[in-house]
């Protein structure tokens, strides 16, 4: 098994990688597995104005003392293939005598139509940015105190973004699978 076969996987062990290979070969596949573990709806957050509402309420429960968001959008240009799930910018002008930093974050599209989980982890990602630059130690263990379950929540992710890359259509948003239960639990091996 390559890791060209698993691209939003490359950073897992071959076990990991090994337990999907079983679990497309099962009924339903990801897919099931996915619409068991986070439910057949998607979240109500829809639009810009909404997922700046969520940004800043959760940037002000989880790190009130860092610098604000001044955008927040969906954005349909963010390509899924080259790994950006969301995008956070912070950016410098002279206005006048005085010095301007902006901060923008913006999410891909095709998440306004996913779990309130996944949006949540994304969120979660892009507003460890504000205070950690890089993916270090510190950058994860603020996304953890922002959300306990974000390494999970990030497999989830990629999971479905592997279930899209085959030949599996969206999951939420379009179809409604309410009487899905809850499936087996899959966790980072």
């Amino acid at each position: 098994m390559h890791s060209e076969e698993f691209p939003f996987l490359q950073g897992y062990s071959a076990e990991v990688r090994a337990q999907v290979v079983r679990l497309q070969g099962e009924e339903g596949g990801l897919a099931m597995f996915l619409l068991k573990r986070h439910g057949a709806a998607a979240h109500d957050i829809r639009t810009d104005k909404a997922l700046y509402a969520y940004v800043t309420e959760l940037r002000a429960q989880a790190m009130r003392s860092a610098p604000p968001v001044d955008r927040v959008r969906y954005d349909s240009k963010l390509r899924i293939v080259q790994h950006a799930l969301g995008l956070h910018t912070a950016y410098s002008r002279v206005q006048g005598s005085r010095l301007r930093a902006s901060r923008e974050i913006r999410i891909a599209t095709l998440f306004r139509d996913a779990p309130e989980a996944f949006l949540r982890m994304i969120v979660v990602h892009e507003l460890a940015h504000l205070r950690e630059r890089e993916h270090g130690r510190a950058f994860y263990q603020l996304c953890e105190h922002m959300e306990p379950r974000y390494h999970q929540l990030e497999l989830d992710v990629r999971l479905y973004l592997t279930h899209l890359a085959g030949p599996g259509g969206r999951l939420w948003g379009a179809a409604s699978a309410d009487s899905v239960e809850r499936g087996p639990n899959f966790s980072l091996g």
